[in-house]
């Protein structure tokens, strides 16, 4: 009997989850933000005039990165095809007087502009950007500039594009009305690929931030945060391998591939129960036979896996080998366990002193940044910066555009980064961005105690070598 002839009638419309925890969520937040210190910084940093002559600039190049964000925004172009995107931005800096160049690293919608103490020129592609003529370190602004197919920029890379080449624009300002001001030097960095792709490991890989000192981004979301929660996230492939048989005449000459990936995600989930708070699995089903009465002799799924710390991350991945070799002892099938198809991404470690500068600078624009022991339930995602940020110095704030329960990768965060009343937010990231740069630039203290925060984490991560030879260990 059908379910209609019980009177069931279920239709097609899922139920729709309960705000309920994120409303206790919100509650929550507000009162720690409330008893939250504001966050401070022993350092001076940049003169008071250079700061205000970096916000005149920034403000001065709304329209034109109000228009290059919406542009972008149009294109919607995705990872490692962003052809339009990255060309849109190299005119954009091109129709300023600086000069940069396209399809750097191996990667053809990657790019670098820069400048030094001798010029406001680029360096040119190579193994990577050699040490600049004046003194000061190298600071690498980074821009994302890659969508999401189907939802587009869902998660706000045009802002941070946007962002990124603002900042850089008003330092360059800076810098020809007085070379002194900004010492060092300052590289644009595009960088393609974010979602999905991993761009910043593969331009890594090639040596793009072999000479720089810190690189520092912002990222568009539902609060203001200094030092936001992403953590690591590997992908693996399972392949399960069986015997062909009539399903119906002669299974039990068959094994079959799909029981066995039907168990893998039935113990997968057994073992979420388990897992340390914040860490997360998921995964879909890619092939799980043809036909229903063949038993399949091929299946196969995928999952990403995601934890707070290197260590777990690796520790995690050890158990999801396990449960993907047991099954198939258990089931005689063959199995094919393929880590890391594309580069991993780590945790980002923030640095404490950049991200102080930041907040300061947020507060100048009226911003009050939170950190994110003071802000429960700020969504953790995954980025490759995390594999920046383990390799050298750097921040990756996030900026609000959106209310809180406005989650990224969705259609609602998509409409408020394609909003006109997003630019408000390009520019605050803007000056944010080219205050701490000058900060860094100008107060030797304050780059002493940068890399004094990233030995104190542990230094520099071997990032290629973390799970071994692209397996897990």
């Amino acid at each position: 009997m059908t379910s209609a002839a019980h009177g069931l009638r279920i239709g097609a419309r899922p139920t729709t989850p309960s705000t309920l925890h994120l409303d206790a969520v919100a509650r929550e937040a507000e009162r720690l933000a409330a008893a939250a210190p504001p966050i401070s910084s022993p350092h001076v940093g940049a003169s008071s005039e250079l700061r205000a002559a970096l916000a005149v600039s920034v403000d001065e190049l709304a329209p034109a990165l109000g228009g290059l964000s919406a542009h972008l925004f149009a294109l919607a172009e995705p990872g490692f095809a962003e052809v339009k995107s990255a060309a849109a931005i190299v005119e954009t800096l091109e129709a300023r007087g600086i000069r940069s160049e396209l399809g750097v690293f191996g990667l053809p919608t990657a790019f670098v502009a820069e400048l030094s103490a001798a010029s406001d020129s680029v360096s040119g592609p190579g193994p990577g950007p050699g040490p600049g003529p004046g003194p000061g370190p190298t600071v690498a602004l980074l821009a994302e500039y890659d969508a999401l197919p189907g939802v587009g920029h869902a998660c706000g890379h045009n802002l941070i594009a946007a962002a990124s080449v603002g900042a850089f624009l008003a330092l360059a300002e800076a810098r020809r009305q007085n070379p002194a001001s900004v010492p060092g030097r300052v590289l644009l960095i595009g960088t393609p690929a974010e979602e999905g792709g991993n761009g910043k490991e593969l331009l890594a890989r090639t040596g793009a931030f072999d000479e720089v000192d810190l690189a520092v981004m912002a990222h568009p979301f539902g609060a203001d945060l200094a030092d936001p929660v992403f953590i690591g996230r590997r992908i693996v492939r399972i392949v399960y391998h069986g015997v062909a048989a009539h399903a119906a005449a002669a299974p039990f000459q068959g094994r079959n591939a799909l029981d066995a990936a039907a168990l893998n995600y039935q113990a997968v989930g057994l073992l979420r129960q388990h897992l340390p708070p914040g860490d997360r699995i998921h995964g879909v089903f890619i092939d799980g036979g043809a036909r229903p009465n063949v038993v399949p002799e091929r299946a196969e799924l995928e999952y990403y896996v995601r934890s707070h710390e290197i260590s777990t991350l690796r520790e995690l991945s050890a158990r999801v080998d396990d449960i993907a070799n047991g099954i198939a002892l258990a089931t005689g099938t063959g199995v094919e366990v393929t880590w890391d198809p594309q580069p991993f991404s780590l945790p980002i470690r923030h640095n404490g002193p950049l991200a102080a500068r930041w907040a300061l600078a947020q507060a100048e624009r009226g911003r009050r940044v939170l950190r994110a022991a003071d802000a429960p339930g700020a969504q953790a995602a995954s980025t490759d910066f995390g594999n920046i940020s383990q390799r050298l110095p750097g921040i990756h704030p996030v900026i609000a555009i959106a209310p809180p329960e406005i989650a990224l990768h969705t259609r609602e965060f998509a409409e408020y980064a394609g909003s006109p009343a997003s630019i408000e937010a390009v520019t605050d990231a803007a000056y944010g961005l080219a205050a701490t740069a000058a900060d860094v630039l100008a107060d030797a203290d304050l780059l002493a105690d940068v890399r004094a925060d990233f030995a104190a984490a542990g230094g520099p991560v071997d990032v290629e070598r973390t799970f071994g030879a692209g397996a897990s260990e």
